[in-house]
């Protein structure tokens, strides 16, 4: 159940001195304070005031970078005598660009939009990897049972599915390891993982034929009805019904397998990569509009502690650059030459596509081993979904050391949470929305704080 947040009620214990959350904090853990203090759908901190979503995109694309590309050498460009001179430093608009290392992002800066203001909260891989699909800390109180944001769009808008929506909501493309599922939401909300190939997905044809596959689910519905229905054997056996229903449903729409395969020559023009793969099928699974609308993709690798601009090493920055830039420049140029579901409109205009690591990399100079190690200053692109492009949002000091302009009034720093507000409001959902529905009986906030207008979506964005 969602919560409208215009006429919240407020606990006794909140006025203007110490707030429940921060006695919370302040009391063993809040063993004893749990003891006496009002549940959590009567006890809430003050809320801000309604917010209204800006409902700009109808999907999303989260290009997802696990490992923390470097910052000041992709989207926060910093120049130095550590510069390598091929990476061809060029002024486009307003925007300073490393157009030797990403020739074809560069054609889209006019459709790009750059927050150079963010600021992680742990440098911790695992920690930061999780944080940032859960717009949380995965070691606070709700951290365990947490979606993915795109189990929470994909929940939100669900009550827009129509018949032929036969797609899960949340698609993860080349799905990475530690991907975040739906937490405590049902699993249909789930990301439906796919590696993609050029065939596409061929398990939707049952190796016996559809005939004798429709007489074994005839007879396993009549054997499990009365425990298939009403949940009698609760969350975990009614998700694996659901998975069921799932599959089935694509089984049944084998048209849908044309929107995951591709041809050799679409494949070479997105790089023929694993990554410019999934950024293919993004587009054609979206431009098909069968029901998903969350996409997450994945480009690992980027943890350049050596050798960094060495083009030998096993992992360096140009080698990864190169397929981030075909993949992604491809994808941005087919959304946009692809017609959206609105007339005059294109799929570009639609979507909302973010992409971001967990954290930055080391600035200036490079380590003793010639790479870049973990630091809390990153950077964020954007494009498509109502994002004003050939734009740049924050800024940092000549070595990026330092934020010296947040972007927003009264912030000196942006956040994962910040972004996750922004990708909700683009998307029509109230980021400030909690949920009385969570296992923990405390309320799921979509965002924490966000009610309380700690948080709040990238508005100059926009």
């Amino acid at each position: 159940m969602n919560e409208k947040r215009s006429a919240p009620a407020v606990s006794p214990f909140e006025g203007p001195g110490l707030s429940r959350r921060a006695f919370l904090e302040l009391s063993a853990g809040g063993l004893v304070a749990s003891w006496f203090l009002p549940a959590a759908h009567t006890a809430r901190a003050a809320s801000v005031a309604a917010v209204t979503p800006r409902g700009t995109a109808r999907n999303a694309i989260f290009v997802y970078l696990p490992g923390a590309p470097s910052q000041t050498d992709l989207w926060d460009l910093k120049e130095g005598a550590w510069t390598p001179s091929d990476f061809a430093p060029t002024t486009i608009g307003a925007v300073r660009w490393p157009q030797g290392l990403l020739p074809k992002l560069a054609t889209h800066l006019p459709d790009i939009a750059l927050v150079r203001s963010m600021r992680s909260p742990a440098l911790v891989h695992s920690l930061g990897q999780t944080w940032v699909q859960i717009s949380r800390s995965p070691t606070g109180a709700t951290g365990a049972i947490a979606p993915n944001i795109g189990a929470v769009a994909a929940l939100e808008l669900s009550a827009g599915r129509g018949a032929g929506d036969v797609l899960p909501g949340f698609l993860a493309l080349n799905p990475p390891g530690g991907l975040v599922g739906s937490g405590y939401f049902p699993s249909t909300y789930a990301p439906f993982g796919v590696q993609p190939t050029s065939t596409g997905l061929p398990l939707l044809t049952h190796k016996d034929g559809a005939a004798r596959f429709a007489l074994r689910w005839q007879d396993l519905n009549a054997l499990d009805a009365k425990l298939r229905t009403g949940q009698p054997l609760g969350k975990d056996a009614s998700d694996a019904v659901a998975f069921y229903q799932q599959a089935k449903s694509l089984m049944d729409h084998t048209e849908v397998n044309a929107l995951f395969a591709y041809a050799t020559a679409d494949s070479q023009r997105y790089g023929r990569t694993s990554f410019g793969n999934a950024c293919l099928v993004a587009k054609q699974v979206l431009a098909g509009n069968r029901g998903a609308r969350f996409v997450q993709l994945s480009l690992g690798g980027w943890d350049m502690h050596s050798n960094i601009y060495n083009r030998s090493a096993g992992t360096n920055l140009y080698t990864l650059a190169k397929v981030l830039d075909d993949g992604l420049g491809a994808l941005l140029s087919d959304l946009k030459a692809t017609p959206g579901a609105t007339p005059g409109r294109s799929l570009l205009d639609e979507t909302l596509v973010f992409a971001t690591g967990e954290f930055g990399r080391t600035v200036a100079a490079l380590n003793g081993q010639l790479g870049r190690d973990h630091f809390f200053g990153y950077a964020v692109l954007l494009a498509g979904g109502g994002v004003k492009g050939g734009r740049v949002v924050g800024a940092t000091d000549a070595t990026g050391a330092k934020v010296t302009e947040a972007g927003m009034p009264g912030r000196t720093e942006l956040h994962t949470e910040d972004l996750a507000c922004t990708v909700y409001s683009a998307l029509g959902i109230d980021w400030t929305t909690v949920r009385h529905d969570d296992p923990l009986g405390r309320g799921f906030e979509y965002v924490p704080f966000a009610k309380d207008g700690v948080y709040a979506p990238i508005d100059p964005l926009f």
